[in-house]
């Protein structure tokens, strides 16, 4: 495994592992729970977005935050 993802350094804690298991969660809960739970997508997703804005400044890490709190709109309208 380490050859296939070319980790050669040991393991890191970075924000973003903190924010993909947070939304890792949120998409067990709302299929577990239904979309009630989306509240917690949509503040996790908001967090990841003002981090984006204020500190990270990288795009991709913006669109994919942008997408979830998007996705937990439609599910928090729908609900």
């Amino acid at each position: 495994m380490k050859q296939f993802f070319n980790l050669t350094q040991p393991y890191q804690f970075e924000w973003n592992d903190l924010r993909c298991l947070l939304t890792c969660v949120n998409v067990l809960l709302v299929v577990a729970h239904g979309v009630s739970v989306a509240w917690f997508g949509f503040g996790v997703a908001l967090l990841g977005i003002i981090k984006d804005i204020t500190t990270e400044r990288r795009l991709s890490g913006l669109l994919m935050h942008s997408a979830t709190l998007l996705l937990n709109i439609y599910f928090l309208i729908r609900a």
